[in-house]
């Protein structure tokens, strides 16, 4: 379902990303290095609202239209409404970066009125456990391949949402580590009495350590953590999201699962120490401009068993998570403070 062409000055590009959080931050890299190369095109980003407080500082012609397709327009009628609001920006071309079937309406209706479409591959015919193993090419280059078919064709040259280090709502002190330890699913999860040594470990060696989570059950478990060792503050459920950017921006590195705040942390330029379970690098989702050897995973024979990952464990033993020392983590976070 595309129609290539070339950008021109004077083009209404409509980008269309609208889940999840981490898939939408990796969007920034490339849609803010489009936008900055093609200043004569105007870009509007179709996403939710929450997804949009992410599009901090902006290119001058890089505008976010708010939209939820499951809830703001949801069903028939609410596509409908959905299509009349996206007509009057007079749009001359899509860039379609989720390819589902919401996102497939837009794309078929803009394509019935002679604009120039494009849809990122997500490859779902190669997600055997086999072929993932082999790796699979980056969400980062595929999101530029998009435009590129567009017309605009782009050198991904992107390093962070902010102009510098952004104002903080905390007092952040150095040495700082950022420590982000939950993910949707259990399988993607660390063990958290394995990722309690870490922040101890930490800790016992001077290192100032900053909880990231969110509000409820998880701000909960995070100050108890915070409670129990010197140099650790909890900021989980204590800002909102374009805050927490600002806080991690001032980290000296960031530990996170495979989940958004890996992705958040890259786009603010921060190096990241990531761990893996059911899901590895080699999927695609690697956070922009990070270190292969930043990574923390086994490569077990039964890794990646999942692309977007689970609560259960085909094993049943977590070996992919539970085999991590949390020794092998806090080796990987001093040797990048020490400029290794």
């Amino acid at each position: 379902m595309n129609r290539s062409g070339e950008g021109s000055v004077g083009d209404r590009v409509l980008i269309i990303r609208n889940s999840a959080l981490g898939d939408v931050a990796m969007t920034l890299p490339v849609v803010y290095s489009v936008a900055r190369r093609y200043p004569g095109s105007e870009f509007y980003m179709l996403t939710r609202p929450f997804f949009a407080r992410i599009f901090v500082d902006p290119p001058a012609n890089l505008h976010v239209i708010e939209a939820d397709f499951k809830t703001d327009f949801k069903g028939v009628r609410g596509m409908a409404r959905l299509l009349r609001l996206l007509s009057g920006y007079g749009f001359t071309a899509v860039a379609d970066l989720h390819n589902v079937l919401r996102s497939w309406v837009i794309d078929v209706t803009m394509l019935l009125r002679g604009k120039r479409v494009a849809m990122v591959d997500k490859k779902r015919a190669r997600r055997t456990t086999a072929a993932m193993r082999r790796g699979q090419q980056s969400f980062i280059s595929r999101y530029a391949d998009v435009f590129r078919r567009l017309g605009y064709p782009v050198d991904v040259d992107f390093k962070s949402v902010f102009d510098g280090v952004p104002p903080c709502d905390v007092p952040i002190e150095s040495p700082a580590v950022g420590i982000a330890p939950f993910a949707r699913y259990a399988n993607k999860t660390y063990p958290p009495e394995k990722m309690q040594a870490v922040v101890a470990d930490l800790c016992a060696k001077g290192v100032n350590v900053y909880l990231f989570g969110s509000r409820g059950a998880e701000a909960t478990q995070l100050e108890k953590w915070a409670e129990a060792n010197a140099n650790c503050t909890s900021l989980a459920g204590r800002m909102d999201i374009a805050s927490e950017l600002a806080a991690m921006a001032r980290m000296d590195v960031m530990v996170t699962m495979d989940s958004a705040n890996q992705h958040l942390a890259s786009i603010v330029g921060r190096p990241v120490v990531s761990v893996w379970g059911s899901t590895t690098p080699a999927c695609g989702f690697y956070g922009y401009g990070q270190r292969q050897e930043n990574a923390v995973t086994l490569n077990l024979d039964c890794q990646p068993c999942t692309v977007a990952g689970s609560d259960s464990c085909r094993r049943g033993d977590w070996a992919c998570l539970n085999g991590i020392p949390p020794q092998t983590i806090v080796r990987k976070v001093t040797s990048l403070m020490a400029g290794d």
